[in-house]
Order: structure tokens, then sequence, then C-alpha cells
């Protein structure tokens, strides 16, 4: 760590911290600030602490530029390090929480749901999973002009597109209804997740909310919710409806979903040539770079198990179990 003058403590969890930090040596361009995850090995069993090597294996692929850039990894001593681009704009829930009640425009809506949706089709054509998609896991660049997507504390790589997971995890109040039934769930899981991000954009609140954990469950498994305001297109409130089908098959994949006619002006000036090999003549779609694909076993980062919603369905103070 003598690398990094840690500038100060910006997160906390089960298994370590993170620190907005300085390099100085200036690796990373700018003024060297990069945010550096301290994982404490002593805390995990061996199938964690490999689980922990093999995620950051993971993150080293994930090269595009609509997610969060991982830098380096190293050990010391019993911590593992882990070294990411600091995004300077924030998280989308802080940027939320900051309007006030003040409606974003749909330009914006839009522009930042498309450079979320690339960033999505990156790791999903790599057949990886999210699985914690959230306001607070998108961050914020460039004067909040760019959204990169992060934190793939609990992503799960698939061994072919459709395999079915059966592990419950996430955040509560984005939880798919087939995880809430405890049924098997593959990359549909994500779409409602990012479901919940668009309609958040164009609401400033949840979808579902609820004031138990059971009562939380039950609306999402219902897919229940106010509908946006007619203030934004049809096109943009049919595609939240779309995302929040209660059945999986029903729902678009990434790719459907930046097919629409009213996000192709957006997705045209995202492309990054270094991470497509070509644009199809529609210019929607981009196709990914060749990629190795890595396994993926139970990440280091312990969320929102099937048990705990069992446990706590009638719990009225337990609604989230996330941790760094």
């Amino acid at each position: 760590m003598n690398q990094y003058e840690v500038v100060h403590q910006i997160g906390e969890g089960a298994f370590g911290k993170a620190f907005l930090a300085l390099d100085r040596d200036r690796h990373w361009g700018g003024e060297g600030q990069c945010v550096v995850k301290e994982i404490n090995l002593r805390k995990m069993s061996p199938m964690e602490k490999e689980a922990s090597k093999k995620e950051v294996m993971l993150l080293a692929k994930m090269k595009h530029p609509n997610i969060v850039t991982f830098f380096k990894s190293f050990e010391e001593s019993t911590n593992l390090y882990i070294v990411m681009e600091y995004c300077d704009g924030g998280d989308l829930m802080k940027k939320i929480s900051m309007q006030r009640g003040v409606m974003f425009t749909e330009e914006q809506i839009v522009d930042w749901f498309v450079q979320i949706c690339l960033g999505l089709k990156h790791i999903h054509d790599r057949k990886v999973l999210h699985r914690d998609i959230k306001a607070q896991n998108i961050f914020l660049t460039m004067k909040g002009m760019k959204a990169k997507l992060g934190d793939f504390g609990i992503a799960r790589m698939l061994n072919n597109t459709m395999e079915l997971a059966r592990t419950c995890v996430g955040t509560p109040y984005y939880l798919s209804p087939e995880i809430c039934d405890n049924r098997l769930y593959n990359n549909k899981t994500d779409i409602w997740s990012l479901g919940c991000v668009l309609y958040e954009l164009c609401t400033l609140r949840h979808p579902f909310e609820g004031n138990s954990l059971r009562q939380l469950v039950v609306k999402i498994c219902r897919g229940r919710y106010n509908p946006v305001s007619t203030r934004y297109s049809y096109d943009l409130r049919l595609l939240v409806t779309q995302l929040f089908k209660v059945s999986p098959r029903d729902r678009p994949s990434v790719n459907s979903v930046l097919k629409r006619p009213f996000l192709e002006k957006h997705i045209s000036k995202h492309l990054d040539p270094q991470v497509t090999t070509r644009v199809p003549r529609k210019g929607l779609e981009a196709r990914p770079a060749r990629g190795v694909t890595f396994c993926l076993r139970k990440l280091t980062l312990k969320y929102f198990w099937v048990e705990t919603v069992k446990q706590n369905l009638h719990n009225p103070n337990v609604l989230t179990t996330h941790t760094l």
C-alpha cells in the first residue's frame, strides 16, 4: 500500500473497507485518484479466498467505457487489495436524491439508461450475470454525463447463455420475482433490476416498497407498481412495463432493449470502437470483442440469501442486508 496515499474511507462491509486514495506514481493519469478496496482474507474460508481471486480475474477482463475500470490487485499480509477507477460524480442514487423532487428530463434519463445497457450488454455477452444492479452501483463521471456499471461483488459466470442459477442474492428493492420465489433464474433477473433503475430515474422513488420484507416481496411477485408519469413518452413508459414482466421469458434481453428505435441516437454517441468489432447495418447493436470465458464460483461478499428471506418474512424491521 506504500504506492497509495489514503484520502478517506468511503465504504465498509463484512469483509473489508473501501478507500479513496491517491496513486503516488500517477499510473492512472489525471490527479491519480483511485478507489482501493481492502479485503480481509483472514475472515474468509479457503473457498471464499479462491472465489475472491477468481473475481479479480473477472474484473480484469471487463474492459468497457460503461464499466468501472479495474486497475490492479495485490496481496499484502492478510489483505487482498483491489484498485479501481474513482468516479468523481458519485453514484446514481445520490444523484436521484439531490433532485429533491425535480424530475429528470427524458433526454437525460435515456442517455444514462443507454449507457447502463451498453455496460450490461458487455457483461451478458460474456455470459456473466451482475446480480446486484441498482442505482447505488451505477457511477457517474465527466460531470455526470458518463454512466458506469460497477460493483461486481456478486456476479456469476454462466456455463452457457441460458443456464439457470439457484443462489438468491441481491438487494431487496431490486430483487426479481423469480428470486423472491426461490426459483431458477438467468440473465433476465438483471433485466428486472434494470427496470427498477429506469423506474427510479423516471419517478425518483423505488417501484416496489413495503413496510416489511414480506409486504415488499408480495408486491414484487405481483408486479404491481404505480405507473410512470405521462410527462414521459409512450415508448419510455412501454419499456418500463416490458422490463417489469413477472415472467422472465416475457422480458426482453439487453440486446433487444438496445434495438428500440427511440434509443438509437443515444447509442451511436456512446459506442467505443476499441471494445466493438463492428456495428450492424442499423447501427443499433455492437458485437463484443472476443474474450476468454472464465469460471466463477460464489463470490467473496455475503449478500441477501434465500435463508435470510425466509427467516425475516415476518420481521417488519428487516428490509435490507446489503453489505459492501
